[in-house]
């Protein structure tokens, strides 16, 4: 993963921040998501609808990755969300010193693609994301994502249809 943009991996100042844990157990996916949604909505963040849904589902894919690769040295997870007049981040921490990268596509998996997932969500939401150590030796992952509409990604040349070139 990889850091774009201007945004802190930390909170600053003219930020609002809400920080909670959770074990690291399976169930504690849902109960991450439903928090998080759940505190957005009293706190009246102006999120669009697809924003949430994508902050929702990157929430998921990080708790998922702790749970089930943590675990063993992190029986609690945090959860960090952080909103400021033009992003919202969640970030997830745990106590395990290994810092995932995404893998490439391999469809012969049947999982293992979490944090692409994160990556790609990220980026067409216009946000940026990154993996950081902390100071006991564990690991945040973060995804900040603009709460005003994205630009519009570019397009790939490799899968965009042809024009022909206009006359001149």
């Amino acid at each position: 993963m990889e850091s774009r943009g201007s945004v802190p991996a930390r909170p600053s100042a003219d930020e609002a921040v809400w920080r909670f844990t959770v074990p690291a157990v399976e169930v504690s996916v849902p109960q991450a998501r439903h928090a998080v949604r759940d505190l957005l909505a009293r706190q009246v963040v102006p999120v669009r609808d697809d924003l949430l849904q994508g902050l929702l589902l990157i929430l998921s894919e990080l708790v998922t990755n702790a749970v089930r690769h943590a675990a063993l040295l992190s029986p609690q997870v945090a959860v960090e969300v952080a909103v400021s007049p033009h992003w919202i981040r969640v970030a997830v921490e745990d106590n395990h010193p290994y810092r995932p990268r995404p893998l490439d596509t391999d469809y012969g998996q049947t999982g293992g693609r979490g944090l692409l997932l994160v990556r790609e969500i990220t980026l067409e939401a216009g946000g940026t994301c990154d993996v950081e150590h902390t100071a006991n030796g564990g690991k945040i992952i973060w995804a900040a994502l603009p709460l005003a509409a994205a630009p519009p990604r570019a397009a790939d040349p490799l899968t965009s249809p042809r024009t022909a070139p206009s006359a001149p």
